[in-house]
Parts: C-alpha cells; structure tokens; sequence
C-alpha cells in the first residue's frame, strides 16, 4: 500500500465502498471513481476529494489513475460483469480487488469487532462504534450506515487498537475478515441468488466463525440455527432480549422512552436509556453492548453512550414527528425485518394508524420470499406497494411487485414510484407513515416530509 498512490473504486457510491474512500482520503491518496448514480453521498465525496463521473466510460478515468504501477483499483461484486471500465482495467494488468479484500488488510493489524447477520448489523455496528467512540478506547469503524452522531459512515483514531466493522455476508465478502470478536444477529436466509439453499447460507456463517482468532469471542444471537465453528480458545456466548449470557431485565416502555438493565455474565448494570427508543433495539443495544463490555467498557460509559445514541440515518430514521403525524424511515428489505419493523412501529403507536409504503429490492429476493413477504406487510394497517427496485439484476421473468400485492391481507395500492407523491395528496388519514425498502426510496424522503409538514 505504500507504493499506491492513486485508488479507483468502481462503485464509489456504495455505502461499504465509501468509506474505504474516505479513509484512503484521510491517508493522503488520490482517490477517484465510477458511479452509475449521483447521490447525496456522492456529493460529499466529491466535496472531501474525490473525482467521481456518472458514466461508465473509459474515456472519464483521470489519467492519473491509467497507470497500473501505482494505482489500485477497488470494486464491488455488485458492478455488472459487463461494465466497460473493468474491462479497460482487466486488460490493461491493474491490481485489482474485491473492497472486502481491502478491507480485511487495513483491519487485518488492529483488534476488529465484526457485526454479522441477516439483518441488524448497521444498527449494532453503529452502536458498538458510537459506545467505544465515547468510552476510554476510542475506535475505528467502517460502517453500513451514516452515523447521525456523526454525519459520518468512518470514524478514525490515531490511539485504538479496535476497529468495528459491519461484517457484509453478500458474495461471502464476510469470508475476508480477521474477526478479534463477532456478533451474530440472525441467519434467516438470504441472497439466495449467490448461496443458492439455506444449507449453504448457514455454512458461510459457520466459515466466518471459524475466522475468530483464538483469544476472542463470539456473541451469538439465542436459538439461531447456526452450529459455530469456532477455534479453540473462542470463549461463546448467548444474547437476546430476554435470554442468553446477556440480555435485559426490567424493561419499561412508556412516555416515547425505553429503560431496562443490562445483564452481563458478572454484573447487572442498570437504567440503560434508549436513544433511539424502538423496541427492537432493545435486542440490537444488548448484542453492541455485550461486545463493548466484553472488551472493558465500563458501565458509566455504556449507560452515557446508549443514551446519547443518534442511530444511523434510514435505520428507525424519525424524519416527522407532531402531534398530528409521524414519519419514519427504515432500510427493511427482507421479510424478518419488515416483520420487526412494523410491530415495533406499531408497538410504539398502539392507538395510531400505521401506513406503509414499501419498495421491494431486487427480483430475485422478491421471488424467493414473496409470500413472506406478503405475510409481513399485511401486518401494517395499510400498504403502498412499489415496484421492484433492481439494483445489479436483469427483470425475471413473471416477477413483478403483483406477486406480493396479490397475497397482502390488509387494505392496499399497488402504484409505480412516480405516481406515489399524488396518491399520498389524496390520502388524508396518515397518522404514522413508514417507508421501508433498500432502493432508491429515499429519494423521495424529502418530499414525502414536505407534503405531510403543510398537514400540521
């Protein structure tokens, strides 16, 4: 690494591949790269550095970065196979690698604290960085979400030895790691596109367990279907809300709060205060503060930082909030999580009605878990369905938002993402409007909040 100057990131815009170039900003490289799509993000790469282009065209590479002998090219599975600049980069002998890759050497030296599982991994690896962040031993994170403590999805420190790192299970991309400690949210099934059956879902995660180098730890969501491969010399241990070697007691949910105490293995540490007060936190604060503690977090520092938590932005994101109506964004995009998301909304406005519009991400995850999906959206007391967002895939054929729509219980419209601003004017009964989905859904955040604002 030394002797690359320039790094290029074919995917710049992800929020995984971010990061990475915003820490080889802060370690004075020359950072540019390739995104299909300008966003938010995007701009402020651009702002702190970087050279970035919508196009997928040779011809847009700054030519500083068209020497192979000092420049390292950084992609992201999800870039098409057909992309014109990873051709030009293949053939022309560039050092190219996977960003997982490079990640796991920038962490291979220091003490990494890896978040994993289906779903609940932004959330607990934000935690878990925002508590060391304030506690005594500081921290490094590269992070799937933007922290709101922070602005920020990279915290850096020139002192720890901890780094916290959203361990992604996509393309196996968790397989690069060097985990000194893991946490394991869940293992429902997912990316089945890539694993093809549960079965080899599971062995992917048991892999990466077997990754936790002796001395360290793994804290394992309660009743998972996960047999660990850990090494010798990997302590184990169990979390869930009300369960496990960690878990809480005395939980009290009332006034737009949550309190409870925090049962560790030797002590009880008591009145912790949700920042972000949905009661699904509650498990994801057990698992980032059972890691926290378990590398010596003392209880001042974990009570200050859980209250102090901000949450990441499109994770429980109260974007609204009156006393006519709420709105509140989540990245929910897999039946489990939709599931969690709309019981604790609901959990937090028992008496309110809760409307959902929810886009569905990707093709092949709609058609591997339509009627779970289905299942969990007729939870809400009405939905607004979208169409598919496809990201990396083509269409499949006979796959449409339709097959979801035709199976969803409660009242519902099926609509296109343009015609959505027209059908929320028409709609004067929100109370608590919550959108979920991992496409480009929060394009529309903005003026969702405004056409709901001129209601108050």
């Amino acid at each position: 690494m030394k002797d690359i100057q320039n790094i290029y990131f074919i995917g710049i815009g992800g929020i995984g591949m971010s990061n990475l170039a915003r820490y080889f900003m802060a370690k004075g490289k020359q950072v540019a790269g390739y995104d299909r799509t300008e966003t938010l993000l995007t701009k402020e790469l651009t702002k702190e550095g970087a050279s970035v282009h919508y196009e997928d065209d040779t011809a847009l590479i700054p030519g500083a970065f068209k020497n192979p002998g000092n420049t390292l090219v950084v992609y992201t599975p999800a870039v098409p196979a057909d992309s014109n600049e990873m051709a030009y980069f293949r053939a022309n002998g560039f050092d190219m690698h996977k960003r997982a890759e490079v990640l796991g050497l920038i962490t291979q030296a220091s003490k990494a604290l890896c978040c994993a599982g289906t779903h609940g991994k932004t959330t607990t690896s934000s935690m878990l960085a925002h508590i060391l962040k304030q506690s005594h031993l500081d921290v490094n994170a590269f992070l799937g979400g933007i922290l709101k403590n922070y602005n920020n999805n990279l915290l850096l420190s020139d002192t720890s030895e901890f780094t916290v790192v959203e361990a992604d299970e996509y393309d196996r991309s968790f397989h690069w790691l060097h985990p000194y400690m893991a946490l394991i949210t869940s293992v429902d099934p997912d990316h089945l596109d890539i694993y093809g059956t549960e079965e080899a879902y599971l062995k992917s995660f048991e892999h990466f367990t077997s990754l936790i180098q002796p001395g360290g730890a793994l804290v394992l969501k309660i009743n998972t279907k996960l047999n660990p491969k850990v090494c010798q010399n990997v302590r184990v241990y169990t979390y869930s809300q009300d369960k496990g070697d960690f878990h809480a007691t005395n939980i009290r949910i009332g006034n737009g709060e949550i309190r409870f105490d925090f049962v560790t293995p030797k002590e009880v540490i008591k009145d912790i205060h949700l920042g972000v007060p949905i009661k699904i936190n509650i498990e994801n604060a057990v698992g980032s503060m059972a890691l926290a503690w378990l590398n010596g977090v003392t209880a001042d520092e974990l009570r200050q930082a859980m209250a102090t938590f901000q949450g990441a932005k499109r994770r429980f994101d109260f974007l609204l909030k009156t006393d006519k109506v709420v709105m509140i964004d989540d990245y929910a995009h897999h039946p489990d999580e939709l599931a969690a998301s709309i019981t604790s909304v609901k959990a937090l406005y028992p008496d309110r009605k809760v409307t959902g519009i929810f886009q569905p991400h990707l093709y092949s995850r709609t058609k591997d878990f339509a009627p779970e999906f289905a299942k969990s959206l007729s939870l809400l007391d009405e939905l607004i369905l979208l169409d598919i967002y496809p990201a990396r895939e083509k269409p499949i054929e006979g796959v449409t938002s339709q097959i979801i729509f035709d199976k969803v219980t409660c009242p519902k419209t099926l609509c296109r993402k343009d015609e959505l601003l027209a059908i929320l004017e028409n709609k004067q009964d929100i109370e608590v409007l919550l959108t979920i989905g991992a496409g480009d859904i929060d394009q529309l955040l903005q003026p969702i909040k405004e056409l709901l604002e001129k209601r108050r």
